[in-house]
């Protein structure tokens, strides 16, 4: 059972010092210790460059009274193209600073040869969960959710009993990893939370300090476009054309904008009702951003 989140509880693991992590093996003896002391842990997989999103995971975690083990890792197995994996931002500084902060108590910061001691040759063991992973995020990115169900039960397994925390801006990665919990009968408990959304609506995301001012502001198109297909419902193909104008018209080299079943990702025909999720992407001058909404959708009459 989780240990008790009291007040008092909290703020004395709030000034506790956190406990820096690289080893495999430290890592798994961690996450064990602490079950054994009766202790729920919390895992809060990460790539760094941490943002208030990534806070707010950490804050749901510690009010449910785990003990948050937060992990850093930019996995090149999810990056299809180098440029990518090369320009993504790393702050490890501020990282260790904000982990601290905000009441992480174990970091873990595993090196490459830790975790893929064969890389860049290709790991022998790749986990693959087809029919979520293959439209969308998959077919724009091939071998992207490979690399990231790769990781993640690379993460499960060295943590072993948890609940793992993942945002929803994720919204496909999120499906793809409880599909795997599922098929492979994983302890581990999926707890997605909310999108954290700047002043101006774009969703927060390491990827935003790629972005110039004029991108920027540019890039606000994404939270418009969904707001355009939650204005009203409709079917599903209006609500694509709907987010499609609003991209477009704001110079966003649309990747996607499709309307889905939220568990299957199945796209949603216009014969259908019901609440199903939005989901898009877009190039910004080069930086590929996702967002994704609920968003009612109704049948076409007549």
């Amino acid at each position: 059972m989780p240990h008790s989140s009291s007040p008092n509880n909290v703020a004395r693991r709030l000034r506790r010092k956190v406990q820096r992590i690289s080893a495999i093996g430290a890592w798994r003896d961690y996450a064990s210790n602490q079950r054994s002391l009766g202790h729920t842990v919390g895992l809060v997989p990460t790539m760094g460059a941490l943002h208030a999103g990534h806070l707010s995971l950490f804050r749901e975690a510690k009010s449910r009274g785990d003990i948050v083990l937060a992990t850093i890792f930019v996995n090149p197995r999810q990056f299809n193209d180098v440029k990518d994996l090369t320009a993504y931002p790393r702050t490890p500084e501020l990282d260790h600073t904000s982990a601290e902060a905000h009441g992480v108590d174990c970091l873990v910061e595993p090196t490459l040869e830790e975790m893929w001691p064969a890389y860049p040759n290709p790991t022998a063991t790749t986990v693959s969960v087809r029919g979520v992973s293959d439209t969308l995020e998959g077919a724009g990115r091939p071998g992207h959710f490979d690399g990231v169900a790769s990781v993640v039960a690379k993460l499960f397994a060295v943590t072993g009993s948890c609940r793992a925390y993942f945002g929803e801006k994720d919204f496909q990665q999120i499906a793809v990893i409880r599909q795997m919990v599922r098929d492979l009968a994983l302890d581990v408990e999926v707890v997605s939370c909310p999108i954290v959304r700047d002043e101006d609506g774009l969703a927060l995301s390491s990827r935003n300090v790629l972005l110039s001012l004029d991108a920027r502001k540019k890039a606000v198109a994404l939270s418009r476009s969904l707001l355009a297909a939650r204005a009203e419902s409709a079917p599903a193909s209006e609500l694509r054309a709907r987010m499609r104008e609003v991209l477009e018209g704001s110079g966003v080299e649309v990747a996607y904008a499709d309307v889905v079943d939220p568990v299957t990702l199945v796209p949603v025909g216009d014969d259908e009702t019901g609440e199903r999720r939005a989901l898009i992407a877009g190039l910004v001058d080069g930086v590929r951003l996702i967002d994704n909404a609920p968003v009612i959708v109704e049948a076409r009459r007549g």
